[in-house]
């Protein structure tokens, strides 16, 4: 990898700790980049499709020219595998926030939970989580959450292309889940738990494939600055 290299364009493949924005990761990147090779003040460096702290797996990061690949990246159908703990929710339909409801789970059988989720497969209608990133009068919906401040959040069209459980073991469930551009995998975890006539809230959340690109390949932001530094020693 030479800096003409990176200008060129690059698509590197990282596996987000937990904990970490997708902003941090590509922060630490570029200053990663920028310590080792003679790039100008104004390197291109974006990520292609945000993962919330709380979520690990992978993110696609691109340099320079590739940068313009991000839309088309972004695009691409997506692989998630995860963990839902029905009988409660959140208001933030993570652990981001404390539970504020619980619900019956004794209802529940594998029977139950394999026909309901036919209702989630194809194109459906989703509310995104009240604490997300979108912006709704020039604010983001987190910062309306945090403010208490109410506010109506239409439905967004999106399609789940594939929903396994791969794992039943009340109150838990492991899910794999291939869907579109735009899902947010929290409000299938709360809107699971409701069609269920219960709760239920994501309890962990990976990103294992975007496109063609896989987990797998991907490196932890410790691990490309080791491969950095013996690439150019």
């Amino acid at each position: 990898m030479q800096a003409e290299d990176l200008l060129a364009g690059k698509v590197l493949l990282i596996d987000k700790p937990l904990n970490w924005s997708s902003f941090q990761a590509v922060n630490k990147l570029k200053y990663i980049l920028k310590n080792n090779f003679d790039l100008p003040k104004k390197f291109k460096i974006g990520h292609a499709g945000t993962l919330d702290p709380l979520a690990t797996g992978l993110l696609i990061i691109c340099t320079g020219k590739f940068t313009k690949t991000i839309s088309e990246i972004q695009s691409q159908a997506k692989e998630y595998t995860g963990t839902i703990c029905l009988g409660a929710t959140t208001p933030s339909y993570d652990l981001e926030t404390e539970i504020d409801a619980t619900f019956p789970t004794e209802h529940i059988t594998e029977a139950l939970i394999n026909d309901t989720l036919l209702q989630f497969l194809g194109e459906i209608d989703q509310k995104p989580p009240v604490f997300s990133a979108i912006k709704k009068d020039g604010k983001r919906l987190y910062e309306h959450a945090r403010a208490g401040e109410e506010v109506e959040i239409k439905a967004r069209k999106t399609t789940i292309h594939e929903f396994e459980i791969t794992r039943f073991e009340l109150p838990e469930i492991d899910f794999r889940i291939v869907c579109s551009k735009g899902t947010y995998i929290r409000s299938i975890a709360y809107d699971f738990g409701k069609a269920l006539q219960s709760g239920g809230h994501l309890a962990s959340l990976r990103r294992t494939k975007i496109g063609n690109h896989t987990v797998g390949n991907a490196v932890s932001p410790e691990q490309f600055e080791e491969e950095v530094k013996k690439h150019i020693s």
